[in-house]
């Protein structure tokens, strides 16, 4: 059995073939997701799993340099932001913040690798991870 932290296999495997710079977006259960990416959909309940809870496992296994949020989160969703920015603290990572408008970002995850869902239901708890290198 896997001894690491993220049990979820896609989603182990999606993180262990991208290199640096690729794109994996997390998600609310509302995003529009692009036909032409591969979608890993946890979403099992409103609220289950939760945005941050993934986020979290998902960084416990990728390094991220730099992260795209919808602008709109600082107005419309400030708590999960805040909870953003501490859950890359644990991590001892500080990427790169970008700023971009929502319909920016929906063009943007026409990039990812992968885009997992997520059962938050909260306005603008999505999050693209720009990869980063270990060394």
């Amino acid at each position: 059995m896997k001894k690491s932290r993220l049990l979820n296999s896609e989603l182990s495997y999606e993180i262990s073939k991208i290199g640096h710079t690729s794109h994996i977006t997390i998600c609310d259960a509302g995003l529009p997701i692009p036909k032409n990416v591969k979608r890993i959909d946890l979403a099992i309940e409103q609220g289950y799993p939760s945005f941050i809870k993934v986020l979290d496992a998902t960084l416990s296994e990728m390094q991220v340099e730099e992260i795209v949020l919808a602008s709109e989160i600082l107005d419309k969703n400030p708590e999960i932001y805040k909870e953003i920015l501490l859950t890359f603290k644990k991590f001892n990572m500080e990427p790169n913040v970008v700023l971009v408008s929502h319909e920016e970002f929906k063009k943007i995850t026409h990039k990812s690798e992968v885009i997992v869902r997520t059962g938050e239901c909260t306005p603008y708890a999505n999050i693209i991870l720009k990869s980063g290198v270990v060394f």
